[in-house]
């Protein structure tokens, strides 16, 4: 892999074997201000050249295995990783597991073996049978609106999830996702989508960084975007913060323009 922006030194775009601390450091989250970490929502995707963020319904013919080690060392890095659920059934998603190469960075962050999976569901309508319940490291997080059908709260609950609400109706407001994190001590926030969820976060201008796998391949179709829903107003600007590449591969970080 080499990297292709920033350039620290004349060698930076020669071509090296890249470790997983190498990765940590090229997507370190913001360094604490002074008053303690402010709230990141990071974003990792991957997308084809003609912009399909799935094939056949899912993500993995489209990536590749250092796109793999990118995205588990981003999971490595979070307090959470906030998904959708038509994504959690789609992608058969499982508990994060503790990675003893990341053991000692996170207990320097404070943080503990693994991060919770927080799922955004409306109606709440999981597998509770699935490990992502039953055996998770730390509980998993259902993150709902007020007005959820309270049969389906009791049974998230019952199956040792955390509840969280996040909305005054049946669904989660976008805008009151990162403060409900937060206020659970949750400030290193990443999402995997999918499309339907990182757009609603898009257009609530929640996204601080979005992480993107660029994959030589096209795919034609009618495949799903990385982000869906309905345009916003005004397009967002994001500024490039990391470029690497490996074997045609792209691996970009793109930070919000504050200033827009």
């Amino acid at each position: 892999m080499r990297r292709l922006f920033p350039v620290t030194d004349q060698t930076a775009t020669e071509p090296r074997e890249w470790g997983l601390d190498d990765i940590a450091e090229a997507y370190a989250y913001p360094r604490p201000g002074p008053g303690g970490p402010a709230p990141w929502l990071r974003a990792n995707m991957v997308s084809t050249l003609d912009g399909a963020a799935q094939h056949d319904g899912r993500s993995q013919p489209i990536s590749n295995a250092t796109d793999m080690r990118i995205f588990g060392t981003l999971r490595a890095l979070a307090d959470v990783v906030l998904v959708g659920a038509e994504t959690v059934r789609q992608e058969g998603y499982r508990p994060a597991r503790a990675r003893a190469e990341f053991a000692r960075r996170r207990e320097a962050a404070g943080q503990g073996p693994a991060p919770a999976i927080a799922i955004v569901s409306a109606s709440l309508d999981l597998d509770f049978s699935l490990p992502l319940f039953t055996s998770p490291l730390v509980p998993t997080l259902v993150l709902t609106g007020a007005a959820a059908a309270p049969d389906r709260v009791a049974a998230a609950e019952k199956a040792g999830a955390r509840v969280v609400v996040a909305g005054d109706g049946t669904g989660v407001e976008p805008d009151r996702v990162v403060p409900a994190l937060a206020g659970l001590g949750h400030t290193r926030l990443l999402t995997e989508g999918g499309p339907r969820l990182l757009g609603q976060l898009v257009a609530a201008g929640v996204l601080d960084e979005l992480c993107v796998t660029l994959s030589p391949l096209l795919t034609a179709g009618d495949a799903q975007r990385i982000a869906g829903g309905p345009a916003i107003a005004v397009p967002q600007r994001y500024a490039l913060a990391s470029l690497l590449e490996e074997d045609g591969f792209l691996y970009g970080s793109y930070r919000r323009e504050r200033g827009d």
